[in-house]
């Protein structure tokens, strides 16, 4: 097949302005993790603190995570991500005033990042059910490939930028660029013309109980979830807790800056990878992708320089996007388009629910015995898990539904 077929939907007014809006946003989004890491470190060196910062954005997010699921089914997709976004746009634009001003401190920003956390709730489960909204199912991988590969470029181009902000004018601009990039994304979302859903009347209740059940009743969707809720925990705390602190103490910010820009350069090259391969296995393929997150954890115990954790985050990256439009593919393809938020919240939630734990743990832990240690048992315990997770047959065989008899 030509790149002409693999690129054909975006022949759709609605694909063009989503993955428009996707890409605005996440330039900002990859700039503010850099930023908002640094940002705690000006105001205190104490991995514990950017646990806490961390962890305060966390907590609420994965709280209100089911509410955002039911908002998203009952509501339109594309009003629930202004609001979302309008309030990410003002939370950002608050931090940046007080690094800029210097008036910042850590329970500020804590407070701060929990309502962007909130705000973050109601985006992830709206965001899950526009793409299968707008596009017949046949064409979601190649639509979840190119939205993949526009947030690749994305993370890449953020990432590049935020190196050169953070590293030369400080995280307070940073901020600043992530308040604009959500204000963008809402205007370009406002744009968007999504069919109607008949949505049937009923109490929150009842749609968590139906949520849940769409849930529970697919064996390769919580498997899934439960390994990533021990994954996530392990990426945050010896990758996005931890690195920043490695990298603080070793080969700088702005190398940070680099790695992060090649971890998006892996998000590219994975991308590509998935437009041209399309996978019968999209699970299959995802894990294994998955796979490739344990050398990097490795790398910063015993190579903390610009040049090995650069090159093991471009792997990560390609492996990254691998699962990740796997995933979008096999729940887009697999789960009713007006119970796909609400799944997709049970999800998240699953997924996220130990990051918060992680965050505010490994500082302590490191503390305890050493940063090198948690980041080999780190990537052990990884490794472990996703061969474990391809054990389980309904992961191991589910096709793609275009190829599935």
């Amino acid at each position: 097949m030509s790149w002409r077929t693999d690129l054909a939907v975006l022949r759709h007014r609605d694909v063009r302005i989503f993955v428009s809006a996707r890409f605005v946003s996440l330039i900002g989004n990859s700039i503010a993790p850099i930023a908002l890491v640094f940002a705690v470190l000006d105001v205190s060196d104490k991995a514990s603190a950017v646990g806490i910062v961390l962890a305060a954005r966390s907590i609420p997010n994965v709280v209100l995570l089911l509410v955002g699921g039911v908002i998203a089914d009952r509501l339109p997709r594309h009003l629930v991500l202004v609001v979302a976004n309008t309030v990410s746009g003002l939370t950002q634009a608050l931090a940046a005033g007080l690094v800029l001003s210097g008036h910042a401190q850590i329970w500020q920003l804590a407070v701060i990042e929990a309502v962007n956390g909130i705000a973050s709730a109601f985006v992830m489960p709206a965001m899950t059910g526009i793409l299968p909204s707008i596009v017949d199912r046949n064409e979601l991988p190649q639509a979840n490939a190119i939205s993949g590969f526009a947030r690749s470029v994305a993370t890449i181009g953020g990432s590049a930028v935020a190196g050169v902000i953070v590293g030369f004018t400080g995280p307070g601009v940073g901020l600043a660029v992530d308040a604009v990039t959500f204000g963008l994304a809402a205007l370009l979302v406002s744009r968007l013309t999504l069919p109607h859903i008949e949505r049937v009347r009923s109490s929150m209740i009842e749609d968590l109980r139906v949520g849940w059940t769409e849930f529970v009743s697919r064996q390769w969707v919580w498997v899934i979830v439960l390994s990533f809720g021990l994954l996530n925990m392990i990426f945050s705390a010896c990758y996005a807790t931890l690195g920043p602190v490695i990298a603080d103490d070793t080969f700088g910010r702005a190398g940070w800056g680099v790695v992060s820009a090649c971890f998006g350069a892996g998000l590219i090259a994975g991308g590509i990878v998935m437009i041209r391969l399309k996978p019968r296995y999209p699970l299959r393929i995802g894990m294994f992708g998955v796979l490739l997150t344990a050398p990097i954890f490795v790398c910063l115990a015993v190579a903390p320089n610009t040049i090995a954790v650069a090159a093991m985050a471009f792997v990560v990256g390609i492996g990254f996007e691998m699962f990740g439009i796997g995933w979008e593919t096999a729940l887009g393809q697999h789960v009713p388009i007006d119970k796909l938020s609400r799944v997709s919240s049970y999800d998240m939630l699953g997924s996220f629910v130990a990051i918060p734990a992680g965050q505010l743990a490994v500082g302590y832990v490191a503390a305890l015995v050493s940063i090198k240690a948690v980041e080999l048992y780190g990537a052990a315990i990884h490794i472990v898990l996703v061969f474990l997770t391809l054990a389980v047959p309904s992961v191991w065989r589910l096709q793609r539904q275009s190829e599935a008899s």
